[in-house]
């Protein structure tokens, strides 16, 4: 088995970070006619709140929008709800856009992170109705350890007991109707299969981290964190997409869902990027414009009603 060189966490995590958007970004560029709803707390703990954003685009007369919850980037470790880049452009389509806040390693360790998404996806579909919203066109969208949430979210829709952490709006279902997976860890015991730029297995990396412990000396949690661990036939719709030189998350990890999801009859697409490294950095072919244009005709297919 190849062994990547440890690296330093603080290295480690630039690379792991990929299209997550940090605080100290310049704030994101709205598009015109769109209504913003900040700060939204969706669920508390401890003492706690956590909070989404709510980009609203104008809607025709009559028609409820579908929706799409953005979940960023950033190793679990760092990131923020604050600028949701890469799917802002939805809004220009006819989507409403979520961005949601969630609890870090640093601060709480898994199943924390799935547990405050399943709330968001909650609060969406009771306030659906207060914002125009209807809940049965909501899809999930991450990038990295977001992309791993989001396949989280498609995979384990029915483990009751990430949902019952948070009690309220427990009439509402958490799984969504559609998930785009953009290059998120799978299956943490595997990472190191592969060579790459983190060691994986370490106690600092990014996923020892978000588990609580050395993953291989934990291996029943880290299954636990794994969305192929819950997958079955009745999962959404899934697009994935990742690098095929991605040296911070290996390609393989969206093969092996892939894989599963398309030997449990699930509808999968797995896109490679070539030449893309984490974040797609280095694609031959591929720019922003065109894997986004995937993304929106995906959400389109599941999401917009028939014409």
């Amino acid at each position: 088995m190849n062994r990547p060189r440890p690296v330093p966490l603080a290295l480690a995590l630039l690379f792991i970070a990929g299209a997550a958007a940090g605080q100290r970004q310049a704030p994101p560029r709205i598009p015109k006619g769109v209504t913003v709803h900040r700060d939204l707390v969706y669920a508390s703990v401890n003492g706690r709140d956590l909070r989404l954003d709510l980009y609203l685009p104008a809607s025709k007369a009559g028609r409820l929008l579908p929706v799409v919850v953005w979940i960023h980037g950033g190793g679990w470790r760092r990131g923020s709800k604050n600028n949701p880049r890469a799917a802002l452009p939805l809004l220009e389509h006819g989507y409403a856009l979520v961005s949601v806040e969630y609890r870090l390693s640093g601060e709480a360790v898994f199943p924390a992170a799935i547990e405050d998404c399943k709330a968001a996806v909650r609060w969406v579909r009771a306030h659906a109705a207060e914002y125009g919203i209807d809940p049965d066109r909501l899809g999930v969208w991450g990038s990295s350890a977001g992309g791993h949430l989001a396949a989280l979210l498609g995979t384990a829709g029915d483990i009751r007991e990430w949902d019952e952490a948070h009690p309220v709006y427990l009439e509402y279902s958490s799984k969504p109707n559609a998930v785009c997976d953009w290059y998120g860890p799978t299956d943490f015991l595997r990472m190191n299969d592969f060579p790459g730029r983190i060691d994986h297995d370490a106690p600092d990396s990014p996923e020892s981290r978000f588990i609580g412990a050395p993953i291989q000396q934990a291996p029943e949690k880290t299954r636990k964190a794994n969305p192929i661990t819950y997958v079955t036939p009745d999962d959404p719709p899934m697009l994935l997409m990742h690098g095929d030189k991605d040296m911070a998350v290996p390609f393989n990890q969206s093969e092996l869902l892939y894989a599963a999801l398309r030997e449990a009859g699930v509808e999968a697409t797995l896109y490679k990027v070539e030449g893309g490294g984490h974040g797609f950095r280095g694609a031959v072919k591929d720019t922003r414009e065109s894997l986004f244009r995937m993304v929106l005709a995906f959400f389109d297919r599941h999401l917009k009603p028939a014409r």
